[in-house]
């Protein structure tokens, strides 16, 4: 059975604002040599699955840097210092398309990529959603907001039109839940 390696050392590398990188360098459980890993570190996340009353979900379209693409995903961003997951999805579910809630469950919680990143994605289903203002763009957004069935949602997924790995991941809890 595997094992926790002992961390030997920990480097900073460098500061990206929306991450950072650092050696990590470990002692191997199975023969004692030291190697060295590099991580990302990033804040944690938050995807919301946004339900009107009528059952719609909410969508958003935006443009991407790391693809070069707009892509169709769900409302969401980073939790900032100080901030509960909870709050900062609240935040960034009226910032994104001024749809607000009353009742906020999480469903569920994913690591990105545990092989280099340190980070979590935290899922929340916000459930009766209304339109209450405008949305307020940060200055690096341009946003459009859709409300799409779940049915939809599910075509979508599997024609590969919603191919964002953790808004997927998101849409799993949602539909496989308890």
């Amino acid at each position: 059975m595997p094992k926790k390696w002992k961390l030997k050392k920990s480097t900073p590398l460098n500061d990206y604002r929306i991450f950072s990188t650092k050696k990590k360098s470990s002692v191997s459980t199975k023969d004692g040599a030291v190697h060295d890993f590099y991580v990302v570190d990033a804040p944690d996340w938050v995807n919301i699955i946004a339900v009107t009353p009528v059952g719609e979900i909410v969508l958003i379209k935006q443009f991407r840097h790391g693809t070069g693409e707009v892509t169709l995903e769900i409302p969401g961003g980073m939790v900032d210092l100080g901030e509960s997951p909870v709050q900062c999805a609240r935040r960034e579910l009226l910032e994104e398309t001024g749809f607000t809630s009353s009742r906020w469950e999480q469903i569920g919680c994913v690591r990105p990529n545990p092989a280099f990143m340190s980070n979590s994605c935290y899922t929340f289903l916000a459930s009766g959603c209304e339109l209450t203002s405008e949305p307020s763009f940060d200055t690096t957004e341009d946003i459009e907001t859709l409300l799409v069935s779940p049915q939809e949602i599910k075509r979508y997924i599997r024609e590969g039109i919603i191919d964002h790995c953790i808004v997927i991941a998101a849409f799993g809890f949602y539909f496989f839940g308890d």
